[in-house]
């Protein structure tokens, strides 16, 4: 499937009349056929001529500038030859103006300023679009529903800009692309809640999705749906429904039903990228967001992708679920606190909604070291991928 920025090469070589007579027809035909390719078409046009405009500006100030500095330096003048006067002392020599010269002096005089102002207002304007660029991204990354930067990652563009560079290396090889899956257009963080399929993400991370998969460490994948979600405390429960899927074995780790102490060390497990990651800080807040008692904030980095992660204490209890982070401060994240799904957990088996949940009871992490809970642990965490 063709990126934006493949139809724009193929815009600009169609427009440069590098296309053979049959590529150019077909791209014609499709022009008039496709209204959707056309306002593409359309776009690109008025993309390279907003660009060769403001190139144009560059140039003309340029050329005034450089018409600026001959005129003071007196460079394009020229001098008439001397006379000698009766006392024999020659004359000073005299500056020519030429007629020409007279015009651009006075061009340049009366419409010197405005022509500065107007290159300033293009410069201006190109900072100022880049500008309202970023603003608007920030907005998007900004809900209102918790008020905080949720980390739910944009894959679909991700993986457009690796395929462009995969197919740039291919070419160049001459390798033949491999066949890849569809990478989703969001993808988040989960982890087991229990042995026989059940895991836990946040809200945000599967808002709007028509259907999930689970893919694990070792690239395993398994369908899930969503069997409950807790829209106030960004909480998610889902099931895999997948005949291939066995189990995922006995849990390492336990939930902590009270709250976790300030200053705790704490760490956790995500996919921020391809691989996963580790991240670690403390337990800097009893409370999340403004105040919010259903949250941790937390100094661990985390990035988009990282939502839905668990958040464990120094002896492998888990104690939150990762949801997001303050915009203005990168090291200050904010996870649900376990509690809060143990309550959700215990709700949803009252009311008989579910069948019981097999919640782990004793922790395996306890009294072992960093890297050996991180071993244990890391089968347990995945990526969620959510299809829209």
């Amino acid at each position: 499937m063709k990126t934006e920025a493949d139809y724009y090469a193929l815009f600009e070589a169609y427009r440069s009349g590098e296309l053979a007579a049959s590529q150019r027809a077909d791209l014609e035909h499709r022009l008039a056929a496709d209204p959707n390719f056309a306002q593409l078409f359309a776009d690109f046009t008025e993309l390279t001529s907003t660009l060769h405009g403001y190139g144009e500006r560059l140039a003309t100030r340029r050329k005034l500038h450089a018409i600026q500095a001959d005129l003071d330096a007196e460079q394009a003048v020229r001098l008439e030859e001397g006379e000698t006067l009766e006392t024999g002392i020659p004359t000073m020599p005299q500056v020519y103006i030429s007629p020409v010269e007279r015009k651009l002096r006075a061009f340049w005089g009366a419409h010197r300023a405005t022509a500065m102002v107007a290159a300033s207002v293009a410069v201006m304007a190109v900072f100022a679009t880049l500008l309202g660029l970023e603003w608007w991204r920030a907005a998007q990354q900004r809900p209102s529903l918790y008020g905080y930067t949720v980390l739910r990652r944009e894959v679909e563009r991700i993986k457009q800009t690796q395929k462009a560079m995969n197919r740039a290396i291919n070419q160049i090889d001459g390798t033949k692309p491999e066949t890849e899956l569809n990478p989703g257009k969001f993808s988040g963080t989960g982890f087991a809640l229990t042995a026989d399929g059940y895991l836990v993400t946040s809200y945000h991370v599967i808002q709007g999705a028509d259907s999930l998969l689970i893919e694990s460490r070792d690239r395993q994948r398994y369908r899930a749906e969503p069997v409950f979600t807790d829209v106030a405390h960004d909480l998610a429960i889902l099931r895999i429904k997948d005949r291939k899927f066995s189990g995922f074995g006995r849990l390492p780790y336990s939930f902590k039903r009270g709250t976790a102490d300030l200053g705790e060390k704490v760490f956790t497990l995500g996919y921020p990228r391809e691989d996963v990651v580790f991240g670690e800080g403390s337990l800097s807040a009893r409370s999340g967001f403004e105040g919010d008692t259903a949250f941790y904030q937390i100094s661990i980095p985390v990035n988009p992708g990282n939502s839905g992660g668990p958040l464990l204490d120094d002896r492998g209890n888990l104690i939150g679920i990762i949801s997001g982070r303050q915009m203005d401060m990168q090291s200050a994240a904010f996870a649900t606190k376990s509690s809060y799904l143990m309550r959700l957990v215990d709700s949803l088996s009252a009311v008989g909604t579910a069948q019981p949940y097999n919640m782990p009871r004793t922790n395996l992490m306890a009294g072992t070291s960093r890297r050996q809970q991180i071993r244990k642990l890391q089968d347990y965490v995945f990526v969620v991928k959510v299809y829209e």
